[in-house]
């Protein structure tokens, strides 16, 4: 990913993005120096947070990303998975019911939750709810759709 240009934020744009973070996770981003970062290679809007990846949009939203998350670990949308799901998770697959120990009733299908593991409590991933949060925990079919995770390009980002 190659930055085209980056420049910082006016105060409005960062209290957008601050209450849209709150609204979804429930947590409050807070920094010094908030940088908007366009890509030559992507139209993904990143936003930097005194020089860290810590936020980007996805389908025009808000959203922690998985260094956010550990700097800023989610309250609410979130979606905890056992053991056994977290290296699929974390190679950016698709969240599947069998794999849910627990998630946030209050979600609701096409809100952008973070992606748990149950030991820790450590953001995987950052994904679209594809149901609401009281119907992710069963037995079969895709409740989460993957947007960003451990290890890809949008983790592993400097400038």
């Amino acid at each position: 990913m190659e930055v085209k240009s980056r420049h910082h934020l006016r105060g409005d744009e960062i209290d957008e993005v601050v209450e849209g973070i709150e609204a979804t996770f429930g947590v409050r981003v807070e920094g010094d120096a908030f940088e908007d970062v366009e890509l030559a290679d992507s139209d993904r809007r990143i936003v930097l947070v005194d020089g860290e990846p810590l936020v980007a949009f996805f389908d025009g939203e808000p959203s922690l990303t998985v260094n956010g998350a550990q700097a800023f670990p989610p309250e609410r949308n979130v979606v905890t998975v056992d053991a056994g799901a977290v290296s699929f998770v974390s190679d950016g697959a698709d969240v599947m019911r069998p794999g849910i120990t627990e998630a946030d009733a209050s979600i609701a299908a096409g809100d952008l939750v973070a992606i748990a593991e149950e030991s820790h409590g450590k953001v995987l991933a950052v994904g679209h709810a594809l149901v609401d949060g009281e119907e992710m925990v069963g037995d079969s079919g895709k409740v989460v759709e993957s947007l960003h995770h451990v290890g890809d390009d949008l983790f592993e980002f400097t400038v």
